[in-house]
């Protein structure tokens, strides 16, 4: 196992860090703004599709290491935005995903060629009213009408959906798993406004409700028979939200020693207090040891995906908590400077709660790891 990164992935990170900065400067990427939003994530993915950013993990790039290329990259794009780095993976690592592992050639090129390019914003509507796809089946449905397709049901919590040009809903089709890609505006579509979070507020995500919303057969993507597309879907999802945990530890540590190295207390920086240095030492073992799992993760996912599922969900456990401490101690370090508004550890330490809550929880992820280590498999 080798997570070694080359000079042609470092200067990648470096890259998308100064493109995604600049964008950062100039608007309020993770604050609520709907009238900016889109365009806030429109002006992002134009910068990301001038790098190989969009394309790892759906297509082999020459020089680059797939999914672990993936994970260093959006380690570095979760730590400068989160909320630009949920909803850039909900269009690209989520619908752009599932149009590239499940759609045909003629699906691929209307939806994956300007998503990877940066033209299109995606959505993907999984999770309905109870949240758990584990044990409640989806009961969103279309049925057949001629050459169309009339979709009834309804989803909540679905990012990117109030900015999104088209949404993947999924769902059930002729007794099968399916994924609905319906244009924003369609009739029998109605998405509601984006929820007020606690944290990745720049990141719009609502509920959307499907009445009598018809549309073409051929915007269908049946997954193969042997596809269990939730649970495939929320792997995905736990993906993503690995990248995020990441990032939020990241920015919220680096936020914490560059304070500790300027911040002046009895007339000497706190750096030189052994309790500030040793809360330091306890954050960068977390972050360092969730990089290491998060780098495994990647590269098993790569490897040897089958061997990939329990792993993964002991990195969403690992990761999405020790972001939290490692935020909340950020915040200790910071004194009276973190509990303000607008730096990038207390943002960072509103939104850890969601990537333990989001995709797979880390309750849910308990009871299957204890599962596996029994020997007992879905």
């Amino acid at each position: 196992m080798n997570y070694d990164f080359s000079e042609k992935e470092f200067n990648l990170f470096i890259d998308i860090q100064e493109k995604v900065s600049r964008v950062a400067e100039s608007v309020q990427l993770d604050r609520k703004d709907p009238k900016r939003s889109r365009e806030n994530i429109k002006q992002v993915l134009e910068q990301l599709a001038q790098t190989p950013y969009l394309q790892l993990g759906l297509q082999p790039v020459e020089g680059y290491q797939g999914q672990l290329s993936l994970m260093g990259a959006a380690e570095v794009l979760a730590a400068v935005s989160p909320s630009a780095y949920l909803s850039v993976e909900a269009s690209t690592r989520l619908f752009g995903r599932a149009v590239n592992e499940w759609g045909d050639n003629s699906q691929k090129a209307k939806w994956l060629s300007p998503l990877l390019e940066g033209q299109l914003i995606g959505a993907l509507a999984l999770s309905e009213e109870t949240l758990n796809i584990e044990n409640d089946p989806l009961t969103t449905k279309g049925d057949r009408q001629g050459e169309s397709v009339v979709i009834n049901g309804a989803k909540q919590y679905v990012i990117n959906a109030p900015i999104a040009d088209w949404i993947a809903v999924a769902g059930f089709c002729d007794d099968a798993y399916a994924l609905f890609l319906i244009e924003k505006e369609t009739p029998g579509l109605t998405v509601e406004p984006a929820i007020e979070t606690l944290g990745y507020e720049g990141t719009p995500i609502s509920r959307i409700h499907l009445d009598n919303c018809s549309i073409p057969a051929e915007q269908i993507i049946f997954p193969p028979a042997k596809a269990e597309m939730p649970q495939t879907l929320r792997m995905w999802e736990n993906q993503m939200l690995l990248g995020a945990s990441l990032g939020l530890s990241k920015t919220a540590f680096e936020s914490a020693r560059d304070h500790a190295k300027t911040h002046r207390s009895g007339g000497k920086p706190i750096i030189a207090y052994q309790e500030v240095g040793f809360k330091l030492a306890d954050m960068l073992t977390l972050f360092q040891t969730s990089q290491l799992l998060a780098y495994r993760t990647a590269w098993t996912a790569e490897t040897n995906p089958k061997e990939a599922g329990e792993l993964l969900l002991c990195a969403k456990v690992f990761c999405a908590e020790s972001a939290e401490t490692v935020c909340s101690e950020a915040l200790k370090i910071l004194g009276g400077n973190g509990y303000i508004i607008g730096n990038n550890a207390e943002r960072a330490y509103r939104c850890a709660k969601y990537v333990q809550i989001a995709g797979t929880s880390t309750e849910i992820g308990r009871v299957k790891i204890g599962d596996a280590a029994l020997g007992y498999r879905d």
